[in-house]
């Protein structure tokens, strides 16, 4: 079954992280082996398997944070700064579209024909389990999103990304953001979220939820109109903790006929989750299924949530289900879900159907 993911750290994991993504992630494991650092040598993603387990579309995200509190690779002291590593990482996905390898879909058009090639394909029925060889693919379809809008050093400069091919934005990450106040945080928008806001639905971005605060996540909701999503959100109903949306959050999804994405890092799968105490092991595909039936039940259906993995979002195989090698994985996420008792138009709304409806929608007004 091919699979829309909406929310993979592609660019930053081959530029802040030096990965080379065309390479196997067996290749890539091999090449890190006895580096330091967490997620080293353990990572799930590259293209081959992305490939191998039908993830026809993905969200691919630019990532580079401002807030003024520096972390390495990810936080930068000043705003120029983030904005010319997002710039940069915005130019690896363009170098790989020039080289062939992907294919960065802006708009209904292109969304069509895309996934019209990759169904073409996949009826054919080529073998992805052919020993030593992947089978010719179409490119790889990537939206482009942001995860945190600093690297926008003003709300009217959100044009000129617009045209470069940002689709998606979440207005902020992990803390104190320049736009809103984030995961960690009780801010609300900032003086630049409400001026930020207008400018995307101007321009038709779609507003992404995740990592909003609890007061931000409201004030955005009561001034953006346009299409809304939660990129890579799970239950906090399930794992009680403010990364996670409340059942009044996601109510509030479903009634803008939005997608929230479950997340597949361990920590926001399970309460009370330390590596230091029992590893991933008791956390698997399953527990993902949870989330996914938890938003099904408050829905009333299966239209409103899909895949938004976080696979290598700064942590690898040991953060990651115990039951996943790779992304490729994925392919056993349908017979899960039958075994569940989702019928097929269920599971093909969740594993690429309601992100293809709500793009499609998005861009067809």
């Amino acid at each position: 079954m091919l699979i829309i993911d909406a929310h993979l750290d592609l660019s930053w994991n081959a530029l802040q992280w030096n990965r080379d993504l065309l390479q196997s992630v067996y290749t890539i494991r091999t090449q890190e082996q006895g580096m330091e650092g967490k997620g080293r040598g353990v990572n799930t993603v590259a293209f081959p398997e992305m490939r191998k387990g039908r993830v026809a579309l993905s969200v691919a995200t630019l990532l580079a944070r401002s807030t003024g509190h520096p972390v390495p690779h990810v936080d930068f002291p000043t705003p120029a700064q983030s904005f010319g590593i997002a710039r940069g990482q915005l130019a690896y996905y363009r170098a790989l579209e020039e080289q062939g390898h992907v294919r960065i879909i802006e708009e209904c058009a292109g969304l069509t024909a895309h996934m019209a090639e990759w169904e073409t394909w996949d009826a054919a029925g080529p073998s992805s389990d052919a020993p030593g060889a992947f089978p010719e693919t179409p490119p790889l379809g990537f939206v482009i999103s942001m995860e945190g809008a600093d690297p926008i050093l003003e709300p009217d400069q959100l044009e000129a990304w617009w045209n470069l091919g940002l689709r998606l934005l979440g207005p902020t990450h992990y803390g104190p953001g320049r736009y809103a106040g984030g995961t960690g945080t009780e801010l609300g928008l900032t003086d630049l979220g409400p001026p930020l806001l207008a400018e995307m639905m101007r321009l038709g971005v779609l507003l992404d939820l995740t990592h909003f605060s609890d007061q931000a996540f409201w004030e955005a909701l009561d001034l953006y109109h346009g299409p809304v999503l939660a990129s890579h959100n799970n239950c906090r109903a399930l794992v009680p903790h403010q990364r996670q949306f409340s059942d009044d959050q996601i109510q509030a999804i479903i009634e803008r006929d939005g997608v929230i994405g479950a997340a597949f890092d361990v920590w926001m799968l399970k309460p009370d989750w330390s590596g230091l105490d029992h590893g991933n092991r008791n956390v698997t595909l399953e527990t993902v299924i949870d989330h996914i039936d938890h938003i099904c039940q408050l829905a009333g259906d299966s239209r409103h949530v899909a895949i938004g993995t976080d696979l290598d979002g700064g942590f690898g195989r040991e953060q990651s289900p115990s039951d996943l090698d790779t992304i490729a994985d994925l392919q056993r996420m349908p017979g899960l879900l039958r075994a569940r008792g989702y019928g097929e138009d269920d599971v093909t709304n969740i594993m690429h159907g309601n992100w293809l409806r709500l793009l499609t929608t998005a861009w067809s007004q």
